[in-house]
C-alpha cells in the first residue's frame, strides 16, 4: 500500500472548488462524465461512469472532503482527503490518498494529474 500527497493552486473560490468535489452536476461538467454523490456524510457514490465509486465520510463546507475509495479487498481502507485553504484571492488544494493498493498506484497517481486535479484546475479556470 502506497500514499500520494498533492498541493495545486486554483484560481477560484472555495465554494467553486468545493462543489466540484462534491455536487454530481458540477462533477459532471469538469469530468464529461456520469456521476452520482451527496454531500451527506454514509452515502456511496460514484464518478466517471462508476470508475471510481466510495463512501462519503466527513464533510465541512468549502474546507474540507473525505472520502473512502473502493479498490475490492483491503485490509485498510483507502482513504481520500481534500483540504481546501484560501490563498491570497486562490486557493490551494491538499490532496492526500492513503492506502493505494501497490498495483494501482501508477494509473491512480496519473489520474489525479491528468484526469482529476488537472481537469478541475482547468474548469475553473476557465469558467
Amino acid at each position: 500500500m502506497k500514499d500520494f500527497k498533492k498541493y495545486i493552486t486554483i484560481d477560484a473560490e472555495p465554494e467553486d472548488v468545493y462543489a466540484c468535489l462534491t455536487n454530481p452536476f458540477t462533477i459532471e461538467l469538469w469530468s464529461d462524465m456520469k456521476a452520482q454523490m451527496e454531500a451527506v456524510p454514509g452515502t456511496e457514490f460514484e464518478m466517471f461512469d462508476g470508475s471510481i465509486s466510495g463512501r462519503m465520510l466527513e464533510l465541512e463546507t468549502n474546507k474540507k472532503v473525505v472520502q473512502q475509495w473502493y479498490f475490492g479487498e483491503q485490509e485498510e481502507p483507502s482513504i481520500v482527503t481534500f483540504k481546501i485553504h484560501p490563498d491570497k484571492g486562490k486557493v490551494s488544494l491538499e490532496l492526500r490518498h492513503t492506502n493505494i493498493p501497490d498495483e494501482a498506484y501508477e494509473d491512480i497517481t496519473e489520474g489525479w494529474e491528468e484526469y482529476y486535479l488537472g481537469r478541475i484546475k482547468e474548469f475553473l479556470e476557465i469558467n
